[in-house]
């Protein structure tokens, strides 16, 4: 099969649409799923794919990607910042139940204090999330206050001209303990000899 027709192929099923497969020489095509696809890594275009073979009669477990949709109240009239966590979502059930996407309705976030879980989620009939039902999807985080702004530039990385340099700036050596004491004694026993 060529790179491209692979490639269109995919664009339209991606990773939870059933394929069917016809293996040269059956008659009866298989249902599959894109598995592991791997690239040429100048070109960008596919070479190669491995295809899961699906038993119709008999439940699986598969990730499908979560759509986004709608706007946050609390972004538009609070001026907060969507946070997205996750954007797949684990599930359990009969190949025929498959869904290309799963839509996720932002419009219900209509303060700081409410969340999207996995236990929001409006799955269709037949569907099971095996995710932790806790897990959070997404929610919109409040603006940074002036202070919180503030205490940020503050506490920002030190400069090159912040860090101290230790020992002698010739060589880059660590002073000794006391270097500069016994340099001096040296001296004075020096001096005390002549």
């Amino acid at each position: 099969m060529s790179a491209r027709e692979l490639e269109k192929l995919y664009a339209e099923a991606g990773d939870s649409n059933l394929v069917d497969f016809v293996v040269e020489g059956d008659k009866e095509p298989v249902k599959v799923l894109f598995q592991d696809i791997q690239y040429d890594v100048v070109k960008g275009n596919m070479t190669h794919v491995d295809f899961l073979q699906i038993q119709m009669g008999v439940e699986m477990e598969t990730t499908i990607a979560l759509e986004f949709v709608g706007e946050p109240a609390a972004v538009k009239a609070l001026g907060g910042t969507l946070a997205k966590n996750i954007d797949t979502v684990s599930v359990r059930c009969l190949p025929k139940n498959l869904v290309g996407s799963i839509e996720v309705d932002l419009s219900t976030l209509e303060t700081f204090e409410d969340a999207i879980h996995v236990k929001d989620l409006k799955l269709p009939e037949g569907i099971v999330a095996t995710d932790n039902p806790t897990n959070m999807i997404a929610k919109v985080t409040p603006p940074l206050s002036e202070e919180q702004l503030k205490a940020m530039e503050e506490s920002e990385a030190p400069t090159v001209e912040d860090v101290e340099v230790e020992g002698d700036k010739k060589d880059g050596a660590a002073p000794v303990e006391g270097g500069e004491e016994k340099k001096e004694e040296v001296k004075e026993e020096g001096d005390k000899k002549e």
